[in-house]
C-alpha cells in the first residue's frame, strides 16, 4: 500500500497501479475514488471531503435514469397528483425521457446531452412547448433525485430552453357568436355549442357534466368533476384539477330553456337505444348514454357547423377564450370574468386576455375624465 500524504486521508495504490481513496459517509458507509494517479485522486478526495462539509455529497445508490424515473414517478409523483396528470406524466417519460436518457448513469447525466436531446427534438419538429413539458418532468424528477442524495445539483436548471411562441386564441365576437348559435339550432350539438359559448366550460368540464348539477330553479350549473380520457382505461372522472375550478355558473332563462329540449330529446335516444342504454345522468353522451369517445366526430361537426355559418376556423376551446373576451370587452369585472372560468388566480385571467384591456383602460380613462369634469 502507497504511503498516505499529509491531510489526503486514506489514499492507496492498488494492484492494478490505479490510486484510491476513501471517506466515511452517512450511517458509516464507505464511499470510494479512483484515479490514475496519486494527485487526481487527491482532488476527488479534497472535493467530496468540503461536499460532505456542505451536505451536498451524493451518497445514494447509482442508477440508471430509466430505474429511477419508474421509481420516481410511481413513489412520489403518482400520490400527489390526479390520475389523468400521472397519466401525461407517465407518459412524457416512456415516450421521450426514457428513450433518450434511460440507458445513462443518474449520476453521469449532464446539461450538455440535455441541450443536445432538446436542439435534436427541435430538429425533428416537435413544437417547443412539447419540449417544455418534457423539461417540466426532467427537472422535477431531478429535483427529487437532489433531495434524496442521488446526485449533487438538479442539471435540468442550467439548459436553456427553446422560445415558445404564445397561441394566440381565435375569438368570436358577439355577433359571430350569435349566427354561429343560431346556424346551430335544431342541431344536436345546439344545447353543447350554447354551454361553451355562455358558461365558457373546458371540454372534460362538458363531457362530465350531470343532470344532477343542472338546478333549472335556480338557472344555476355547478361544476363539480372532469373527464379525460387515459390510455389502457379509457375516460375516466376526476375531480377538478384546482379548487377553484369547483363552481357555479349562473345562465340566462334561454340556456336552461334549450337545455331542457335537449333532455327531451335524450329521452327519444334512450327509448331508441332499449337495453343498449347505459344510464349515467350525463347531460351530452353518446347514443348509448356513456362518455363521448368519439370526440373526433363531435369536433368534425363542429368544423362544419363553423363553414356553414361563414365563421373562421377555431377550436372547440376558443368558445371558452371567446366567451371571457366578450365579458370583459363589455366591461365584467375580471374577478367575475376568474371565477365564472375557474382559474386559479386573477393574475392567470390577466395574462391570458391582456389583449382585451387596452380598450378597458380607455374606458377607465374617458369615466375619469366625466367624474373630474369641474363646474
Amino acid at each position: 500500500m502507497g504511503r498516505r500524504g499529509q491531510g489526503e486521508g486514506s489514499i492507496y495504490k492498488r494492484k492494478d497501479g490505479r490510486y484510491a481513496a476513501a471517506i466515511t459517509v452517512e450511517n458509516r458507509k464507505r464511499k470510494t475514488f479512483y484515479g490514475k494517479t496519486r494527485r487526481e485522486v487527491q482532488e476527488k478526495l479534497n472535493s467530496a471531503l468540503h461536499e460532505r462539509e456542505q451536505g451536498t455529497l451524493v451518497t445514494g445508490q447509482r442508477q440508471l435514469i430509466k430505474s429511477y424515473l419508474e421509481q420516481w414517478v410511481e413513489q412520489v409523483y403518482k400520490p400527489k397528483v390526479k390520475p389523468l396528470t400521472y397519466q401525461q406524466c407517465l407518459s412524457v417519460i416512456r415516450s421521450h425521457l426514457v428513450p433518450a436518457f434511460g440507458h445513462i448513469p443518474l449520476q453521469k447525466l449532464t446539461p450538455e446531452k440535455v441541450q443536445a436531446v432538446y436542439a435534436q427534438k427541435l430538429k425533428d419538429g416537435l413544437a417547443p412547448r412539447t419540449i417544455m413539458r418534457i423539461h417540466s418532468v426532467l427537472r422535477s424528477a431531478l429535483e427529487n433525485a437532489v433531495r434524496w442524495n442521488l446526485v449533487s445539483r438538479n442539471i435540468a436548471k442550467l439548459v436553456t430552453l427553446p422560445r415558445a411562441d404564445r397561441y394566440e386564441a381565435q375569438t368570436l365576437t358577439v355577433e359571430q357568436a350569435r349566427i354561429l348559435l343560431e346556424t346551430a339550432q335544431g342541431s344536436n350539438m345546439e344545447a353543447l355549442l350554447l354551454l361553451a359559448v355562455t358558461a365558457g366550460m373546458r371540454r372534460g368540464e362538458l363531457l362530465a357534466l350531470r343532470w344532477n348539477d343542472v338546478d333549472f330553479a335556480k338557472k344555476v350549473i355547478y361544476v363539480r368533476r372532469t373527464v379525460g380520457r387515459i390510455a389502457g382505461r379509457g375516460y375516466v372522472e376526476t375531480e377538478p384539477k384546482t379548487r377553484s375550478s369547483r363552481r357555479k355558473i349562473v345562465l340566462p332563462d334561454e340556456v336552461f330553456e334549450v337545455l331542457m329540449m335537449h333532455r327531451e330529446q335524450q329521452g327519444q335516444m334512450c327509448i331508441k337505444a332499449g337495453v343498449k342504454w347505459q344510464e349515467h345522468g350525463l347531460v351530452f353522451c353518446n347514443r348509448y348514454g356513456e362518455f363521448m369517445v368519439d370526440w373526433w366526430y363531435t369536433s368534425a361537426v363542429f368544423h362544419k357547423l363553423l363553414a356553414k355559418a361563414g365563421l373562421p376556423e377555431l377550436r372547440f376551446h376558443d368558445l371558452r377564450h371567446s366567451m371571457a373576451t366578450i365579458l370583459l370587452a363589455a366591461g365584467v369585472h375580471p374577478k367575475v370574468v376568474q371565477e365564472r372560468l375557474g382559474h386559479s388566480t386573477i393574475t392567470m385571467t390577466m395574462d391570458t386576455y391582456s389583449h382585451v384591456l387596452p380598450s378597458m383602460q380607455e374606458d377607465v380613462a374617458r369615466k375619469l375624465g366625466e367624474m373630474f369634469k369641474g363646474e
